[in-house]
């Protein structure tokens, strides 16, 4: 483990202290490589401390291997003596740090439960000690559990379906209570299926496409009528930056990307932008518990943040085909490690 290093106040004229748990992982590291890259406003001088634990979703490589305004800490995000000797000097926190896939959950749900909802506990103690001024805890439209029409609003009961999405709105609660009890300046966002570039291909776009450019057949749930709404991770991001500088306190911010998909929709375009067929399709036994559509209402990021999606959909997809294509040295390690979840015999294939 790396030794945390004493790190002085913004005021000090170093520019503003991020901390990013997670940030080793898909979504957390599109943040970080934007942000070093000044792709957010008034982040040109923002330095960031990346607390990762490098499990099999977590990839050092997908961070720059040295950058002036970067940090790296492998540890823990359960670990309480780290993140008290962490904390002190940052001025904000950014909380990607999770299990993320639904199936390892239905198999396993215990390290969902320490990680998702022990370790944001853990979190968020330290910061009230560290007296950090700001945090933004990353969820999930799983934590409303599944809607037959309409779309859900931040105000939606929490009604979850899988273990995973279970432990995310337990690490809801978990933040809001803090905001509540301690004062600390907690926003809480929740954003639709994400996909693009970097993403471990465990999850359905990477996994589909991984295993159609190794010549491998897709398995596909059900009948494929499960419905997500996509939303490119580079989207998400913008509006996690407009949340970490403009977000309320105590609030909730939905995080939609407006392109409602089935799971057969998904699979016939990706057979298309990877010159296959319908031969390549395995219909698999359904998942226990599978939530049938999810649908975002996020009206209120749109209007009190002046946050909007600026990738389409049709034009992301066919990017992040060509990123893994282009990229074969990034995920077939990824993909044929001993404990990678979706070989054949458990494929699971979707988020």
């Amino acid at each position: 483990m790396n030794a945390p290093r004493p790190r002085p106040r913004a005021s000090q004229g170093v520019g503003r202290r991020l901390l990013v748990t997670g940030g080793a992982g898909f979504i957390g590291s599109h943040f970080v490589r934007t942000l070093l890259a000044d792709g957010y406003a008034g982040h040109e001088e923002t330095r960031v401390t990346v607390l990762d634990k490098l499990t099999y979703a977590g990839n050092r490589d997908n961070l720059p291997a040295a950058h002036p305004r970067l940090d790296f800490v492998h540890g823990d995000v359960c670990d309480r003596r780290l993140l008290h000797d962490l904390l002190p000097g940052h001025d904000a926190v950014l909380h990607f740090a999770a299990e993320s896939h639904v199936d390892r959950s239905v198999h396993s749900a215990a390290d969902f439960v320490r990680t998702n909802v022990a370790g944001t506990q853990t979190l968020l103690d330290a910061c009230v000690a560290a007296g950090v001024e700001r945090v933004v805890h990353v969820s999930t439209d799983e934590v409303y559990g599944s809607i037959e029409t309409g779309a859900w609003t931040e105000e939606w009961p929490l009604l979850p379906n899988s273990p995973y999405a279970a432990s995310k709105a337990s690490s809801d609660l978990i933040a809001r209570s803090y905001w509540r009890t301690h004062g600390l300046h907690v926003s809480i966002t929740r954003c639709s299926n994400n996909y693009g570039p970097h993403q471990h291909p465990e999850k359905l776009i990477p996994l589909f496409v991984t295993n159609l450019l190794e010549g491998r057949p897709v398995p596909l749930y059900g009948d494929g009528r499960n419905v997500r709404e996509w939303l490119h991770v580079d989207d998400h991001c913008r509006a996690l930056a407009l949340v970490l500088d403009r977000g309320g306190a105590g609030e909730v911010y939905n995080v939609g990307g407006g392109d409602e998909r089935t799971n057969a929709e998904i699979t016939r375009r990706l057979l298309a932008l990877c010159g296959a067929d319908a031969a390549m399709v395995r219909h698999v036994a359904d998942r226990k518990g599978h939530d049938l559509r999810y649908a975002l209402d996020d009206t209120k990021i749109r209007e009190r943040l002046g946050y909007a999606p600026r990738v389409p959909f049709e034009e992301g997809l066919a990017a992040t085909v060509a990123w893994y294509r282009d990229n074969p040295g990034w995920w077939k390690p990824a993909k044929h490690r001993s404990d990678y979840f979706g070989r054949p015999g458990r494929e699971g294939n979707t988020p």
